[in-house]
């Protein structure tokens, strides 16, 4: 099910997990789903007047069996690049994998084991590095190559899971589901003080906020 939650910005509903698909420059998707949830990405994208093979790029938030599980299931119809950052995009090409001295990379070694690889076109990106209207900020913590996209001029950020909505609020990844929960701490406080005002905020978990996102993540931040 797809529902639109700001002007041209749809949330995909999966398992437990959200998805976005963004009328940026070309038609965007954050993050993939479960590898159970190819028919809602589907769905959700057909509801929302786009084909698969019309995504013209795909932003990942962070390697996590939750965000890059349907990758590839679409990777057939799908003529586009997909972007990562670093430690997570060598996760997401097969060139690493997780670390077994670290409980959430014992978890990810889990979830790899009902992960298909995908044949798609894995394209690094950089901290601070522009992408369409959004910029990337490398925010480590929940996972080493977490990062988050927040556009100016669309007034919306996509924060994968260094955060997450529970009744209107933003809390910050736990230890449970982080590499690094200083880490995360030390990216919230950085993202609020680097990147733009946002209105929307787009969490893995959680209802995404259509208004005051960012005094939301202010406020997350000043728990920390």
């Amino acid at each position: 099910m797809a529902t639109e939650i700001a002007d041209g910005v749809w949330r995909i509903a999966c398992r437990g997990v959200n998805a976005y698909l963004v009328s940026d420059d070309v038609p965007t998707l954050v993050d993939a789903g479960t590898p159970w949830d190819e028919a809602a990405i589907r769905d959700g994208l057909d509801e929302a007047g786009v084909e698969v093979s019309e995504i013209g790029r795909v932003l990942l938030t962070h390697y996590d069996l939750d965000h890059v599980g349907t990758l590839a299931a679409l990777a057939p119809d799908l003529d586009a690049s997909v972007r990562a950052y670093g430690f997570d995009a060598q996760l997401l090409r097969g060139a690493r994998s997780p670390p077994l001295g670290n409980h959430k990379g014992l978890i990810q070694r889990l979830g790899g084991l009902v992960t298909d690889s995908a044949d798609i076109d894995v394209v690094g990106v950089r901290d601070g590095e522009g992408v369409g209207s959004f910029t990337a900020y490398h925010t480590p913590g929940h996972t080493p190559g977490h990062v988050a996209y927040v556009s100016e001029e669309l007034g919306v950020a996509l924060l994968g899971d260094l955060v997450s909505e529970s009744d209107g609020d933003l809390n910050p990844s736990g230890w449970v589901i982080s590499y690094d929960t200083d880490a995360v701490a030390a990216s919230v406080r950085d993202l609020t003080e680097r990147a733009p005002a946002f209105e929307v905020a787009c969490v893995g978990h959680g209802d995404p906020l259509s208004a005051d996102g960012s005094e939301a993540l202010k406020r997350a931040a000043a728990t920390l």
